[in-house]
């Protein structure tokens, strides 16, 4: 007999276990668990839908919405967020993945939201938003349900083996400095403006990783900063995620200061200090393809490795 629940103390192993069996492209560990989900501030045990035959997991789907403010004192309190879901091979087309939903939805009406997104939330979303191309009947599903993509988004590599400074770049970096631009790493004098930076000309998202990141180990030499004299125009980081530190980002420059190439600058430095670590290769999973930063990417050696789309449904 097929019935259904919330998270319970107890549960992560058969979570984990069947998550790994069904999200194959994405697979987890009870580590990463336990950090992106247990410990988020967001975590609330009622909105981690779960299906079971008997005692046997068969189908998991978490909703949240925030509890505590990115940034400031907004809550988003519109917005949920579903982050994963999947059900047992063997149990689809079974209704098992429209209940799951629909009590979700109920979560979701109970604390006010208006607007579910698939899986665009910060801080810890497992991926930006549904593949279609390994998960096409997961993207049905959605579809089937009343989710409509909002943008596409691309996760890209860079082989980073026979990566080097081009005289290009050199040249580049002596013409900003005679100019009065300053590149180096980081250390403790920038870490307010760096923080505030990012919080309040791009994403609070990108200031937390900084934030929390350097007392959970980020080394400070994984920060590039960018000042035109002692104004802060740019910043990049690798190892802000997880402190997985061939994971690339955040990464943004003032926009003032577009054209200078400042942008251009932070990137290739970056990567080649990620060489200089030893590191094989750089990667991310979020960017617009035809944004800026996707076309510069591009011409920097990234190739897109997976396509996602943000989609939402309202309720």
């Amino acid at each position: 007999m097929i019935t259904y629940r919330t998270y319970e103390p107890g549960d992560e192993k058969q979570i984990v276990a069947l998550w790994n069996e069904t999200l194959e492209m994405d697979p987890t560990n009870p580590k990463r668990f336990r950090n992106l989900i247990l410990l988020d501030a967001n975590f609330d045990p009622t909105g981690l839908q779960l299906a079971f035959d008997d005692d046997k997991l068969i189908g998991a789907l978490y909703g949240l919405h925030r509890k505590l403010p990115m940034y400031g004192l907004d809550l988003e309190a519109e917005n949920g967020w579903i982050t994963f879901f999947f059900v047992s091979p063997e149990y689809r087309l079974q209704g098992v993945g429209n209940q799951l939903l629909e009590n979700a939805v109920q979560f979701f009406k109970e604390h006010g939201q208006t607007t579910i997104f698939f899986a665009s939330y910060a801080p810890n979303y497992i991926v930006p938003g549904i593949d279609k191309e390994n998960y096409p009947k997961a993207a049905s599903f959605l579809e089937s349900k009343g989710f409509k993509t909002v943008y596409p988004c691309v996760a890209m590599d860079r082989n980073l083996v026979s990566f080097k400074l081009s005289d290009e770049i050199k040249s580049l970096v002596k013409e900003r400095e005679n100019e009065g631009y300053s590149f180096r790493q980081a250390n403790d004098g920038d870490l307010y403006n760096v923080v505030q930076f990012a919080n309040e000309i791009f994403n609070p998202d990108w200031g937390r990783a900084i934030r929390e990141g350097i007392p959970q180990g980020l080394p400070m030499e994984r920060i590039w900063v960018a000042y035109n004299d002692r104004k802060l125009v740019g910043f990049c980081i690798h190892g802000g995620y997880e402190g997985v530190p061939d994971r690339f980002g955040p990464f943004g420059v003032d926009p003032e200061e577009q054209g200078k190439k400042i942008g251009k600058i932070l990137l290739n430095l970056c990567l080649y200090s990620m060489k200089s670590e030893g590191l094989h290769g750089a990667w991310f999973l979020w960017t617009g393809e035809k944004s800026t930063a996707g076309h510069l990417y591009k011409k920097t050696g990234f190739e897109i490795t997976r396509t996602f789309y943000v989609v939402k449904k309202s309720i």
